[in-house]
């Protein structure tokens, strides 16, 4: 005697009795796909708007003998071609030296900032860990720098800088007797430090922030059995804590890099618009070739280069960093 299946079971099964998704349904399925990538538009677009169309109408300026008598009307102004480029890349002409002098200037600053800003935020989140009395209103105290204003935090060490009634020389000098005579810091040599430590002061809760988060991750279990084998604090970090902390320091350490390599609001609310020779970052660099000079060409044409150097940095710093992650395939 023979049987058959019922037709419910043969619409809603295959062969191999895995349930098929009703037809009617597939509609309801691709809106539900498609309503996120619909709620990412308006910012994909004001992202376009805000970023990339002016990222674009500056290559195209970069390509233009664009000055002060084409401002009206930028778009009449005659095509230079690579001279823009070469102007700025020619080192023995005063442009090109006044370039490479920033860019090294910004180099020392960025490496050294960055550093600072790591070891000290990495050193305050390891003290943090342990806990005791007092530990959240320090936590608080310590992400202070970072939750203020950039301008209204800068602007208090312009005050503090300066060199009549400043509170640095008060100290340094009337109090502590460090230095001979009220040092100038916001001219000469000494501007490269005034605006070393205002970055570094203002940068290294965001490394303790996230340094302290990823402290997090690591299981306590592993320092009690160090400990138990006799491993010191310092031997602790250095095998347990800095190999824990490689993936959070590699983003950590790119992000600063590129934070304070284009930082522009500090060295200009330091400064105003003409940086000393010592501090002379090349945003401000930039900036005073742009809107000072009224040669946007050129100040284009650097602001390209300043991408491109970004962009040779990062991919190499993300190709160096990703060796050894990879996932191992048996």
């Amino acid at each position: 005697m023979t049987t058959t299946a019922p037709a419910e079971a043969a619409v809603g099964e295959t062969p191999s009795g895995a349930a098929h998704p009703h037809p009617r349904r597939r509609p309801g399925r691709i809106r539900r796909i498609g309503l996120p990538y619909l709620l990412l538009l308006p910012a994909l677009l004001l992202e376009l708007l805000v970023h990339l169309v002016p990222m674009v109408i500056g290559i195209v300026m970069s390509f233009k003998e664009l000055t002060q008598f084409y401002i009206r009307d930028w778009g009449t102004a005659p095509w230079s071609g690579l001279d823009n480029y070469k102007v700025s890349v020619d080192f023995d002409a005063p442009v090109g030296e006044a370039l490479l002098h920033s860019f090294l200037v910004t180099v020392a600053f960025t490496l050294l900032s960055v550093g600072l800003c790591w070891l000290i935020g990495t050193a305050a989140a390891v003290y943090l860990q342990d806990t005791f009395r007092g530990r959240g209103l320090l936590r608080a105290l310590f992400l202070i720098p970072y939750a203020l204003p950039v301008y209204a935090a800068v602007i208090t060490w312009v005050f503090m800088f300066q060199h009549d009634n400043g509170l640095v020389n008060h100290v340094l000098h009337d109090q502590l007797h460090i230095t001979d005579k009220p040092s100038f810091w916001l001219i000469g040599d000494n501007s490269f430090y005034a605006l070393l430590t205002v970055s570094v002061w203002k940068g290294w809760p965001f490394a303790f922030l996230i340094v302290m988060a990823g402290l997090q991750n690591i299981p306590g279990e592993l320092y009690e059995a160090a400990a138990l084998d006799g491993a010191r604090m310092w031997q602790q970090i250095r095998r347990i804590t800095l190999p824990s902390l490689r993936p959070v320091n590699q983003v950590l350490l790119l992000v600063l890099f590129l934070w304070t390599f284009n930082d522009f609001n500090t060295p200009f609310v330091l400064f105003g618009k003409s940086a000393p020779e010592a501090a002379d970052l090349i945003s401000v660099h930039i900036y005073q070739a742009s809107f000072v000079t009224w040669n946007f060409g050129t100040g284009s044409a650097m602001s390209v280069l300043l991408l491109l150097f970004l962009l040779v940095v990062t991919g190499v710093y993300l190709l160096l960093t990703s060796r050894g992650r990879k996932p191992a395939h048996g």
